[in-house]
């Protein structure tokens, strides 16, 4: 291996490949010390995977479908004193014999990606492992789009930004890193689009041309070095491929596309009856009504206040009847009491994620001092799944999955030593933190298909990784109401549909707050192009006013029941688009850009 030294840090380089060989669609060059594993999953799709040591680690993905197949390609390898070229129908892969820089052109020989340092790599010293990078030449005039929910800029050259889910109440603009971990971005330059999935749930780092002008970087603070290059050229079958990839969702049910209201809270059930009636009495048409916290017993999941919710199964067969499906929230934060049964099962079964020398781990959130359970591990998925029977049989038509980045209160997250089962590869927090909400949601989303069939199942979650959207729908986090915030909700829902996640959508109004009525109703209009439309707001909050169309007198509520009644003769329209979402990865809402990505004025 090569060695460089600077003031700050020591980096690690690949020699000189020694040989290869060759398995199927598979390859690897060999280094002195190193490995490069090339697979090729399509004539498009290229893995690249480095060993820096030789030994790779296991070949695992909560990322990817199950099953997931291997195209045919049609394989051809060419070698010359310097390099080996691997080809398909679409793509040229140049590997350099020295330091194992690559090289990805088209079959015009146009340069798609050139590696700039290639993969090198340090040792973490602090906390073990290695952080592995890899750097890319950025090409003349290139720009870059995708990786999840950042609220910024859709074109994102010139931004470092990071994978580390946060509790971000009331984020800002151009604020990272905030809920979600999307390590998934495309890029373009002379009418070239590709993308490259990184895929690593350890903390990342991306640089598109922030510290260099012209190069962009990735980089993790442990794990491998592991990402898929997808070849489009256009950016629209960049994102269908990706999808192919790490999936799609089912398809909702029609209920699930209508017009939603919540707000923390809605208590008591004498309030939920009333607002229901209220949207029935004014002829707004609206699915779903989502009940927060405070319907819980001393916020203890899966129970219900006996004060506020004394007869549940009653109050959800009345909203029923009324045309209202009933969407409860639960967190992950499991109250330590000896008489809940929930912890005693938890518990008794070991269930809850524990500290490096064998403790519980233990936050406030809600609820108080809480345990929480390790979803990495699929017995305690298994477990979660089943709480959901009872709230289905009374009538619960879907769930909301809140706090799970994992928030904890006054230390932010998990420290980082918790330990995680991570299906059976033990490992810790800082591992599994960027795939802790997804596999909550792919539990709860297990639960709810279950136990409501034949009927399909609604989730949500705050927090997530690629790969998600076979699971849950989303929402965009604790916004503010300001019109910068408008804007920034339709960068996110642009942002998430080419990151592949299109069920998405933001608090309607903004959550924090309290807008003017020409505010609220711009971001009815906006949200009902959308393909998720639900008011939201911290109505607990003190100074917090009602949030529900009619609040801001008769010429607002003209405006907002206009739309709401427009976005529901779209509904055939979005359920279409929808099916062309579930069935090919096609986005649900597209930037001009992936109409027409010759167009520079469209970025």
């Amino acid at each position: 291996m090569e060695i460089k030294k600077d003031k700050y840090s020591i980096k690690y380089f690949p020699a000189d490949i020694t040989k290869y060989v060759q398995e199927g669609q598979t390859f690897y060059f060999y280094a002195t010390d190193t490995v490069l594993e090339v697979k090729v999953f399509s004539d498009k799709i290229v893995r690249f995977r480095y060993a820096p040591d030789g030994r790779f680690q296991r070949d695992f993905s909560y990322a990817l479908v199950e099953n997931l197949t291997i195209q045919n390609a049609n394989l051809s390898v060419y070698k010359d004193r310097h390099k080996f070229d691997l080809m398909t129908d679409h793509l040229v892969v140049q590997i350099y014999k020295k330091s194992l820089k690559v090289t990805i052109l088209d079959r015009k020989y146009n340069v798609i990606s050139e590696d700039e340092l290639g993969f090198h790599w340090q040792h973490y010293i602090k906390k073990g492992g290695k952080i592995n990078y890899c750097s890319k030449k950025i090409q003349d005039g290139e720009v870059f789009f995708g990786m999840g929910d950042k609220p910024m800029e859709l074109n994102l050259r010139g931004k470092r930004i990071e994978n580390y889910g946060a509790d971000t109440y009331g984020f800002k603009k151009d604020q990272d890193p905030i809920y979600k971990n999307i390590p998934f971005y495309l890029g373009l330059h002379h009418d070239i689009g590709y993308g490259i999935f990184f895929d690593n749930t350890f903390r990342s780092i991306f640089d598109f041309g922030k510290e260099q002008f012209d190069v962009c970087s990735f980089w993790a603070r442990g794990g491998e070095m592991n990402y898929y290059f997808i070849y489009g050229p256009e950016l629209m079958n960049v994102v269908e491929q990706y999808a192919g990839l790490t999936g799609t969702p089912e398809m909702p049910p029609m209920w699930a596309l209508g017009y939603h209201q919540c707000k923390w809270s809605y208590y008591p059930e004498k309030q939920v009856r009333e607002i229901a009636q209220e949207f029935r009495d004014r002829g707004i048409p609206c699915d779903a009504i989502y009940l927060d916290i405070d319907y819980m017993e001393g916020f203890r999941c899966f129970t219900w206040s006996k004060e506020g919710f004394p007869k549940p199964a009653k109050l959800m067969g009345d909203l029923a009847e009324k045309g209202f499906k009933t969407i409860v929230i639960i967190d992950p934060g499991i109250k330590i009491d000896p008489e809940y049964w929930v912890y005693q099962e938890g518990l008794k079964n070991g269930y809850f994620c524990k500290r490096a020398d064998g403790e519980f781990m233990e936050g406030d959130v809600w609820p108080g001092a809480c345990n929480f359970p390790d979803y990495t591990n699929p017995e305690v998925r298994r477990w979660w799944s089943g709480l959901f029977e009872e709230m289905i049989r009374m009538g619960v038509r879907g769930v909301w999955n809140d706090m799970n980045e994992p928030a904890v209160f006054e230390i932010g997250t998990f420290p980082e030593d918790v330990r995680h089962n991570f299906d059976g590869d033990p490992c810790s927090h800082r591992k599994a933190h960027n795939i802790y909400g997804m596999q909550m949601a792919r539990a709860t989303y297990d639960g709810i298909r279950k136990f409501l069939y034949p009927n399909r199942p609604f989730v949500i979650t705050r927090s997530c990784y690629s790969g998600a959207q076979r699971f849950s729908s989303v929402w965009t986090g604790d916004n503010i109401a300001t019109w910068e915030h408008l804007w920034i909700a339709n960068m996110q829902i642009q942002r998430l549909c080419m990151s592949g996640i299109s069920f998405a959508g933001s608090d309607v109004g903004g959550f924090i707050g309290n807008p003017d009525g020409e505010l609220y109703v711009r971001w009815v209009q906006m949200a009902t192009f959308h393909p998720f439309i639900r008011t939201h707001s911290a109505g607990n909050d003190p100074g917090a006013e009602p949030q529900e169309p009619w609040s801001y007198g008769s010429k607002f509520e003209f405006i907002a029941k206009k739309y709401i009644l427009l976005r529901y003769q779209l509904l055939p329209y979005i359920y279409t688009t929808f099916w062309q979402h579930s069935t090919y990865g096609i986005p649900m809402v597209r930037p001009l850009i992936m109409h027409d990505q010759t167009d520079t004025e469209s970025l």
